[in-house]
């Protein structure tokens, strides 16, 4: 799963690196055909691959992070980041969204006592999760899914304007959505609370929460969604000559 999310991952963003798959018509253990290319192979491979006759038609992004205060204040901030492969050149459409409630007067958060330090995670590539807490009582979730299906790909929705950033501050909670550096990332802050925190780019995908104080609910929720469609069978006949020619290649041959 790694290997195979961090392809998807890359050929969404731009890089250049070879699937976790590949079809070994020597492997009879498995019906499908397919075997696991170890990471010694993946390092001395370059491009885009294709199994069978199906390719890469749509990649998405839903990222979403949820906090509820101890003082029932409620911040939110969310992306959709969608990628259509289909033509010459991808077509990228993003939606960044943030929001904050008004905290109750009668329930005033007061500053936390502990404190926590994420540094490290900056060291940290592949598929990160991270959670941190220093109070009581609070309640921390990462999740985060894969979906691989056939079909139809969505609909995005039309970009009406060419905003990447989505920022808001209110009441010493900070909330931010942004494409950015090569990347997706998503933030909350509250002051004297901690931070949660989402991000995607050609490096790795991660998904961290620090606590700080007591009571804090929160919650980071992200999910990839790859759509494939079969390509015209005079197509794969050209893909796989050109594949065959850059392995070619590749070898020194």
């Amino acid at each position: 799963m790694r290997n195979y999310t961090t392809w998807l991952v890359a050929i969404a963003l731009g890089a250049s690196v070879a699937p976790a798959w590949s079809s070994d018509d020597t492997t009879s253990t498995h019906a499908s055909g397919l075997r696991e290319i170890p990471d010694s192979e993946l390092g001395a491979m370059r491009g885009r691959y294709i199994v069978g006759d199906n390719r890469v038609a749509w990649f998405g992004v839903t990222m979403v992070s949820n906090w509820v205060t101890s003082a029932g204040q409620s911040i939110q901030s969310a992306v959709k980041l969608g990628f259509d492969l289909r033509g010459a050149k991808p077509e990228v459409s993003f939606q960044p969204s943030v929001t904050i409630t008004e905290q109750t007067p009668a329930l005033a958060a007061t500053a936390g006592t502990g404190e926590v330090d994420a540094s490290g995670l900056a060291d940290v590539g592949g598929l990160v999760q991270s959670v941190q807490v220093a109070g009581d009582g609070n309640i921390a979730r990462n999740g985060m899914s894969l979906q691989v299906r056939d079909g139809e790909v969505p609909v995005a929705a039309a970009n009406t304007s060419s905003t990447t950033v989505a920022d808001m501050t209110l009441n010493g909670a900070h909330a931010r959505a942004s494409l950015e550096d090569g990347g997706v990332r998503i933030l909350l802050q509250v002051a004297g609370q901690g931070a949660a925190e989402q991000w995607i780019d050609a490096g790795s995908i991660g998904q961290s929460i620090q606590l700080a104080g007591n009571g804090q609910a929160v919650g980071n929720q992200l999910q990839l969604d790859l759509v494939r469609q079969s390509v015209p069978s005079s197509q794969t006949i050209h893909q796989n000559l050109i594949q065959a020619i850059g392995m070619t290649r590749a070898g020194g041959i």
